[in-house]
């Protein structure tokens, strides 16, 4: 079964920005050839097919890297100078639909507060979702969920005292607080499998559009920049905050549509390892970097706001396809599934 990373260079280009990045990775040692980076104009929309593609996979030469792309790319200045145009682009684009950003306490406590109109992706999937309608929020989010937390290691070394210790304590967590078999990108491995997709790492990255992209993305981006922690730590707490309730949600979508024990565990897990996660995020993360380094409250306010930017995107994309009776992917997935998995 083939994995993303035995693909390498096999991966589609979207457009001239991700051509740029896999002609470079892939033309030889870094250092043997000049970027010809594309002019301003080329950029386009950055949050367009081939501006995301192009930062994933930028950034999955820091993560699990691409086959046959040598590691020393990860750092090559002709590289790093499109990434960061990409990057600026990016960041300007969230910031403007990001305003006006509610103080700290302001937006916790929106999160915080579900009002029964409120509607997304999981109601309705829990409501009236279909079992393609499942199989297609598995495959975007396995983007992110098969490298579950990857993206908030970078926020370690990066804040220090009581909200380093209390972080550390919520990322254990995610990787199965010492037991392999329960690590979340595992548990949600199995239940990619229980509905008969492949599990393999980046298997469906060229079915997977720019909104589904831009929320990891943006996840990378404040990661691996000391100067956008305290915006690192507010996208990692709204992900916590919210995913107690969405996951309740996924976790009967999933029982209704005949997952068992397998297709069923990671959101039932969340369900519960989240409700305490969002206390630990909002008081011992997040009020605690506050108290030592007030100067990050804006970023981190930013941050919180920044995360809904993206994710209402990503619902809107999805909801706007479903309900439009198309494909939310970039081509349907196969229509046949593999034995016991459940037609429904």
């Amino acid at each position: 079964m083939m994995d993303g990373r035995e693909r390498g260079a096999g991966y589609g280009v979207r457009g001239p920005l991700s051509a740029a990045v896999l002609g470079l990775v892939t033309a030889g040692p870094p250092g043997s050839g000049r970027l010809l980076v594309p002019s301003p104009e080329p950029f386009g929309d950055p949050w367009g097919e081939d501006h995301q593609f192009a930062l994933h996979l930028c950034y999955e030469l820091h993560d699990r890297g691409l086959a046959g792309v040598l590691p020393g790319w990860e750092w090559e200045p002709e590289l790093l100078h499109l990434r960061r145009e990409l990057e600026r682009s990016f960041l300007a684009a969230v910031r403007a639909e990001a305003e006006p950003v509610r103080p700290v306490p302001e937006a916790l406590n929106q999160l915080l507060a579900e009002s029964p109109e409120d509607t997304g992706p999981s109601h309705f999937l829990r409501d009236e979702g279909r079992l393609r309608h499942v199989r297609e929020y598995l495959v975007h989010r396995s983007v992110y969920h098969l490298k579950e937390a990857d993206p908030q290691l970078w926020m370690l070394p990066r804040i220090h005292g009581p909200a380093q210790a209390v972080l550390m304590a919520i990322v254990y967590d995610e990787y199965g607080a010492g037991r392999p078999e329960r690590a979340h990108a595992g548990l949600y491995a199995r239940m990619m499998a229980a509905f008969g997709l492949d599990p393999g790492y980046a298997h469906y990255l060229d079915l997977v559009p720019a909104p589904a992209l831009a929320v990891v993305n943006l996840m990378t981006l404040f990661g691996l920049h000391r100067a956008l922690r305290g915006a690192a730590v507010g996208q990692f707490a709204a992900l916590e905050i919210t995913s107690s309730p969405g996951s309740a949600r996924l976790a009967a979508a999933l029982e209704r549509l005949g997952g068992g024990p397998d297709g069923t565990l990671f959101y039932r897990e969340h369900v519960e390892a989240d409700a305490v996660h969002e206390q630990l995020v909002r008081h011992g993360v997040v009020e605690q970097l506050m108290a030592s380094e007030p100067e990050l409250a804006a970023d981190i306010a930013f941050g919180l706001a920044a995360a809904q930017v993206v994710e209402g995107r990503f619902a809107d994309h999805l909801l706007g396809c479903w309900r439009a009776g198309r494909t939310s992917l970039r081509s349907a997935l196969p229509a046949a599934l593999p034995a016991g998995v459940p037609a429904a």
